[in-house]
């Protein structure tokens, strides 16, 4: 008898080591790629290693691309190259991340090398953490080697709200946001990633290609959490013992379940890289919240019954003073002129009727509050900085600098319960920025062309998990 049990023990033994041998562990199982209407959609969903796997697998081409862009275009916006930013990044950025975070960015870079393109994580933080270092990091550098010098340009980026109560059309949240920033990255801004981690919330979100955040940000949890942001422009301030913004950011998307733990974990270990107005809505209270987070001061607004808005503008009078170079009476400035403009459509305009389609026709409205008519220019919320002679005195960029809105999203509780969002890829107004005739118009940004080409605008599309 024991003779007859040992003999069935081993060949249970041999049949699961030859189906172990039969069935190795495919870090790709459960993903997958869809191209639509300028979009990439892609499921991830696994391990921290496989969900990054499979996002430098499928994706592999774009995040070579986008990389590469950035290895062009930093030199010549910052006048530092791509190994200044690598050594940085592994200087005091890598420590700070979480394990799980360190695991994705590995498995991004494996399997980008199992499509034949050659990057390692370091690279892979530069290209998350790229606005936190040449934005923050350096000018505040700078103004430690030679004060002045570091002159803090904070971009401006996104025209966003956020709404419930009376000011909705069903009392409940709605959610729009469209990112600005410069065309020849943003055209490229084009990944709504559906990740399903092995721990964590399920979420859904948009980001440019090979970034483990979302970056402009918009995000919707399964724990019924959404989130997006507008920049604090001319914010000054960074501490490199503290942890990236892009990871606290992730982390807060795949964790939060609160507004409160959203807030906790934005504000824990803080670098003040990317400082943001956040606004934030937790469809299981139906409240909603902002959070403006410098580096030293923090202030958070929220209620069941308001329409919040983001351009770029700072609220809280003691961050103003203590951390950024703001004109608050500079009427004049795009993020100001977008307030009043933001302000009129929520409160007034639209207060009562917000709802997927007047957030779309919001995110991509064309009127100037100054000037009171409809232009496309820095001041509109659609922004088209590339056709404005005047440029953008706040971020320090020339006349018809090719930078402004190049994409757009919207979602309501009822979409967000399933997961679901509208989203716009090029100008949310339907205006398409065409590369060959802008040269010829501006020739002076001809050093672009390498990597500066069409951004289309496709049709709002809905998507969500398959």
């Amino acid at each position: 008898m024991k003779t007859a049990l040992k003999t069935i023990a081993l060949a249970v033994i041999a049949v699961t080591i030859f189906s172990c041998k039969q069935k190795p562990h495919d870090p790709l199982a459960g993903s997958s790629r869809e191209d639509k209407n300028g979009w990439i959609y892609v499921h991830l969903e696994g391990s921290p290693h496989d969900v990054g796997y499979q996002h430098g697998y499928l994706v592999a081409k774009e995040i070579d691309t986008l990389v590469k862009v950035f290895q062009f275009y930093l030199p010549h916006t910052t006048k530092k190259d791509w190994a200044w930013y690598k050594a940085a990044a592994g200087r005091f950025m890598w420590n700070k991340i979480d394990t799980e975070y360190q695991q994705e960015l590995i498995g991004m870079a494996e399997g980008l090398k199992a499509k034949g393109y050659k990057y390692d994580s370091l690279d892979l933080v530069v290209l998350n953490a790229n606005i936190d270092l040449s934005s923050y990091y350096l000018p505040t550098l700078m103004n430690k080697e030679k004060p002045g010098s570091g002159d803090n340009k904070a971009p401006g980026n996104c025209s966003a709200f956020i709404a419930t109560g009376k000011y909705t059309k069903d009392g409940k949240i709605v959610i729009a946001h469209n990112n600005w920033t410069d065309y020849i990255e943003g055209e490229r801004w084009n990944v709504i990633a559906d990740i399903k981690p092995a721990k964590g919330n399920h979420f859904i979100m948009d980001c440019a290609p090979g970034f483990i955040h979302s970056g402009d940000d918009f995000v919707i949890s399964s724990s019924g959490i959404l989130i997006t942001e507008t920049t604090i422009t001319q914010f000054k301030g960074f501490d490199t013992t503290k942890a990236p913004e892009f990871s606290r950011a992730r982390k807060a998307a795949q964790y939060a379940n609160s507004i409160d733990e959203f807030v906790k974990i934005m504000t824990t270990d803080n670098n003040g890289g990317y400082a943001n107005d956040w606004l934030i809505g937790d469809t299981k209270t139906n409240e909603v919240a902002k959070l403006e987070l410098g580096l030293k001061d923090f202030k958070v607004w929220r209620s069941k019954d308001t329409a919040m808005i983001g351009s770029n503008f700072p609220s809280d009078p003691k961050l103003i003073k203590e951390e950024t170079t703001f004109d608050v009476n500079n009427k004049t400035s795009s993020p100001n002129a977008r307030k009043l403009r933001m302000e009129k459509l929520v409160a007034i305009d639209y207060r009562g009727k917000l709802d997927e389609a007047t957030g779309k026709t919001i995110e991509g409205d064309t009127y100037d509050a100054l000037a009171n008519k409809n232009v496309l220019d820095r001041c509109v919320i659609d922004g088209h900085i590339d056709k404005d002679p005047m440029g953008s005195k706040e971020w320090d960029e020339g006349p018809y600098y090719p930078m402004g809105a190049v994409q757009g999203k919207v979602t309501t509780a009822a979409l967000a319960s399933k997961m679901q969002f509208w989203a716009h890829m090029g100008h949310p107004s339907g205006d398409d920025f065409l590369a060959a005739p802008y040269f010829a118009a501006h020739p002076e940004y001809k050093w672009m062309s390498p990597y500066l080409r069409d951004m289309k605008a496709y049709p709002w599309t809905l998507f969500g998990p398959k």
